[in-house]
């Protein structure tokens, strides 16, 4: 994230609170047992065209959102763990993900019984050709949704999240 260019002003301040939350929790600033909040990665799933977004109806939030979630301890690097976490989460194998984050999110969160902070990056993922996804025990669904027509619920960060990601040179 150090090196992460930001794409406007707004996703600069983030950037630097993600940084200086860092800072602050050397030791725990990625795991969910930091009260102060976590790290979190999540992945826009494009399908092959690039018109169509994967995105799961999450079983706590009851909204549509992007796949992903939190850091473990294999993960390598932030990247590594939204690329499993999509994975995971869609049951699709050969996800190319793309290196470099498309944008920064912070939202509260109730997170292991306690009121809490997502400081979430997000990257963007792309599908096999004739990809098929499944369902997971965190999803109550899953479903490719044109670009242009996303569902309801969702929110405003999961709209600039995908616009970010169609536009993102591949």
């Amino acid at each position: 994230m150090s090196s992460w260019e930001a794409p406007d002003a707004g996703q600069e301040r983030t950037r630097l609170e993600f940084l200086r939350h860092l800072e602050e929790h050397p030791a725990d600033g990625v795991w969910r047992e930091c009260a102060a909040g976590h790290i979190t990665a999540s992945t826009a799933v494009l399908d092959a065209s690039r018109t169509r977004v994967l995105l799961t109806l999450h079983a706590k939030v009851k909204a549509w959102l992007q796949l992903g979630g939190h850091c473990e301890r294999d993960d390598a690097a932030l990247a590594d763990a939204a690329l499993r976490e999509a994975t995971e989460e869609s049951g699709i194998g050969g996800l190319r993900l793309l290196p470099e984050p498309v944008q920064l999110d912070r939202h509260a969160v109730r997170c292991g019984g306690r009121d809490t902070w997502h400081l979430d990056v997000q990257y963007v993922a792309v599908a096999p050709e004739r990809a098929r996804h499944r369902v997971s025990d965190e999803s109550d669904d899953l479903r490719w949704f044109p670009v242009g027509d996303l569902p309801e619920p969702t929110d405003d960060a999961v709209r600039t999240l995908v616009a970010r990601a169609v536009a993102r040179p591949w």
